[in-house]
């Protein structure tokens, strides 16, 4: 339990499947947790639809558990930052609140064939340069002009202004604040499709493109500032500044106080994203990468080169929920590690296509070189195996572009904490790979950027300072081996 007069930061992390939130102390000291899950939405094959409502749900019920489990009151909080599944999005009535209807997840995929018309009419050089991403339907724009077409009257009153946009921190923002905030920050913001890197503002050309309304868009502020304070949320007390907002991914490179041009991090969630630190250079890729503003700290912008694996943590809850072989995800651990090695299984886990460097929505899963020796612990240990795969194509596209190698890649997310996973992922990369101590990186970046706006950390160089390892996985298997593994998996993928 936190003494009265401690300060203690409050980390809403709203992400694909559930809802976390974290009571932290000033010296980065996790309390307390709370987290809910909500339902996933799938009502056609490749669409993704989550229930905004059952989202806002999901934060009280957290945020309460995690309070309970603190005991301390709500009014102890100094602070709160949010961060977020970023890309997804939803529209609401600016009065109301209301959703006009289910947010458009990032997996969603309906909007493949308006990405491939706006290529073939050349427009993807222009997007790249402005916007640093590619034409893809895992970014907003396209799901935005989808709700806006498709859902009745929704154009007609977004140009009206009655309307407003916005990814996840940016609803729950206006939740907590009664709609007082309509606000997003830069690393949201530079996911949309809609933002032009360089300048740090929606842009009035990629705005044309898309056929977007400017009166639906949120402010876009630096990520260490007040955005808002809480006000009739009915769980918090009104008046608690809301002062970091953030990303998911940027978020966890932060909390890997990854503050260095060169520096990485890999976190393992729903998904799996690389993010390598470029500084104040906005570094284009090459290799199909994506670049992307990291945190604006003042007048300063950060800029990162990702890579996004779409599925990584969620093969392992297909096994569990669709196939039924692990009552719990903690489980696939034992189970794969009770074969020496996959017997030449390979599973590529593309079940929504396959993102960086390949970007291939049209892709789907396959599993190859079944016989009938293959067991579900050898499925268990290929579907950890193929995470590891995705992340070392992405790995070894970012350091092309970068020019050098990474040395340590530090990892953080749910599957950081199984040793088989980051073992084989240190031995195909012949990279360390480093695990911190505390995992839920994603959560203390939003806190950390918190406890910077009010003043609670004087520096960057105060943070990095807290920053505490756990494990380093050193790369072990034999080169021959490691190519053998490659080799497979290559095949596999062109399989997909």
């Amino acid at each position: 339990m936190a003494a009265k007069s401690q300060p203690v930061l409050l980390a809403i992390d709203q992400g694909t499947t559930g809802t976390k939130a974290l009571i932290l102390d000033d010296q980065m000291h996790l309390l307390a947790e709370g987290h809910r899950e909500f339902p996933q939405i799938y009502p056609r094959p490749g669409w993704v639809e989550h229930d905004p409502e059952e989202i806002w749900k999901s934060v009280r019920a957290a945020v309460t558990e995690a309070l309970r489990r603190a005991r301390i009151p709500a009014g102890a909080i100094a602070a709160i930052g949010i961060t977020n599944q970023r890309e997804t999005t939803v529209v609401w009535d600016r009065r109301t609140g209301k959703p006009a209807g289910h947010a458009i997840v990032w997996q969603d995929r309906r909007t493949a064939p308006a990405c491939e018309e706006l290529r073939r009419r050349g427009c993807e050089p222009q997007v790249r340069r402005t916007t640093g991403l590619l034409l893809d339907p895992y970014f907003s724009a396209t799901k935005l002009a989808w709700i806006l077409d498709r859902v009745p009257g929704c154009r007609r009153r977004a140009e009206a202004g009655k309307l407003a946009f916005g990814t996840i921190d940016s609803y729950v923002l206006f939740r907590l604040t009664a709609g007082a905030a309509h606000a997003t920050d830069v690393s949201n913001a530079s996911r949309t499709l809609l933002f032009n890197l360089r300048k740090g503002n929606w842009d009035a050309g990629m705005l044309e493109l898309f056929r977007i309304p400017r009166p639906l868009l949120p402010e876009v502020h630096p990520n260490n500032r007040t955005f808002g304070s809480t006000r009739k949320a009915g769980f918090l007390p009104d008046g608690i500044p809301v002062a970091g907002m953030i990303g998911d991914q940027q978020s966890a490179l932060f909390g890997q106080a990854c503050y260095r041009a060169g520096e990485a991090k890999c976190t393992y969630g729903t998904g799996a994203f690389l993010l390598a630190n470029t500084g104040e250079r906005v570094v284009f890729s090459r290799r199909g990468l994506l670049t992307t503003a990291a945190w604006r700290l003042g007048e300063r912008t950060v800029y990162a080169l990702e890579g996004s694996v779409f599925i990584a943590g969620a093969i392992v809850q297909w096994l569990r929920d669709g196939l039924g072989i692990i009552k719990k995800s903690s489980d696939i651990e034992a189970l794969a590690a009770s074969v020496p090695d996959s017997g030449e299984v390979t599973l590529v886990p593309a079940l929504v296509g396959l993102g960086a460097p390949h970007w291939r929505p049209e892709a789907r899963g396959v599993i190859c070189g079944l016989t009938r020796g293959a067991t579900a612990a050898h499925l268990a240990r290929a579907a950890l195996e193929g995470i590891a795969f995705q992340c070392h194509d992405v790995l070894k596209a970012m350091e092309k572009d970068l020019g050098r190698p990474l040395k340590v890649l530090k990892v953080d997310g749910g599957a950081a904490a199984n040793d088989l996973l980051l073992q084989f992922q240190a031995d195909i990369l012949g990279t360390e790979i480093v695990r911190p101590r505390v995992l839920s990186t994603t959560a203390l970046g939003a806190a950390l950027l918190a406890g910077l706006a009010i003043g609670l950390y004087p520096s960057l160089e105060s943070i990095a300072k807290r920053w505490e390892e756990d494990r380093r996985f050193h790369p072990r298997m034999p080169e021959r081996r490691v190519e053998a593994h490659l080799q497979s998996w290559r095949e596999a993928v062109r399989k997909a």
